[in-house]
């Protein structure tokens, strides 16, 4: 597939079938995340792809009750919108997700040694943000393989409020951070289509920041 209809139709598929991953398949997913860049070269990060059925259901159990109170929260704050039917349509596929979480072929949960990083941030009085360039690329690049593979796929952090248990449910060593989920598996209907997002006219600014991008044109 070419790049960019990979990129423009890459959405976030929350129902999956249970149906298996091709072992050639999964293994050029899982190689398209090697390739990603990282500070320093250094792959400061490991993916776990979890197809345990048991450990698939004890990672469900954590994250069905941190969904539920994500989604009331959202669907209280977007209550009135203009959009209120299109996020509770998200809301839904949301819901299917953390229903059937258990049954996606692969469950991949990426993780960090912060130790590994060059978090040049840190030091910052703000949230750090730096550290996470050398882990989400490779996310990313998982997520245009399966795009490509003709797999759905979605990211979510939403585990990360359970992230002591998901490291005993897993045997991830105390050093070693979480910081997502990827499930993956061939979408229930259609899957990946255009999606729609904010372009460089509002995201790009030209040389100074509230510069339009389109103002040299």
């Amino acid at each position: 597939m070419e790049i960019y209809e990979a990129m423009s139709t890459l959405r976030a598929v929350r129902r999956l079938r249970p149906d298996p991953i091709p072992v050639d398949v999964l293994e050029r997913v899982l190689q398209a995340g090697c390739w990603a860049p990282t500070g320093g070269n250094q792959q400061p990060w490991r993916m776990i792809a979890v197809t345990d059925p048991d450990l698939k259901r004890q990672l469900a159990d954590l994250y069905k009750p941190e969904w539920a109170k994500y989604v009331a929260t959202f669907l209280d704050r977007i209550a009135g919108s203009p959009e209120e039917d299109k996020w509770r349509r998200v809301g839904s596929a949301g819901d299917y997700l953390a229903d059937h979480l258990h049954e996606a072929p692969v469950i991949l949960i990426f993780c960090a040694d912060p130790s590994r990083m060059a978090i040049t941030d840190a030091h910052l009085d703000r949230v750090s943000m730096v550290g996470g360039g050398s882990v989400y690329p490779a996310v990313q690049n998982v997520m245009l393989a399966c795009r490509t593979e003709g797999l759905g796929c979605v990211l979510t952090t939403l585990h990360c409020k359970r992230e002591s248990e998901v490291k005993d449910v897993l045997g991830i060593p105390d050093l070693w951070a979480t910081v997502a989920i990827v499930p993956i598996g061939y979408p229930v209907g259609k899957g990946h289509g255009p999606i729609s997002r904010r372009g460089p006219d509002q995201m790009t600014y030209l040389n100074r920041w509230k510069v339009p991008w389109n103002s040299g044109e």
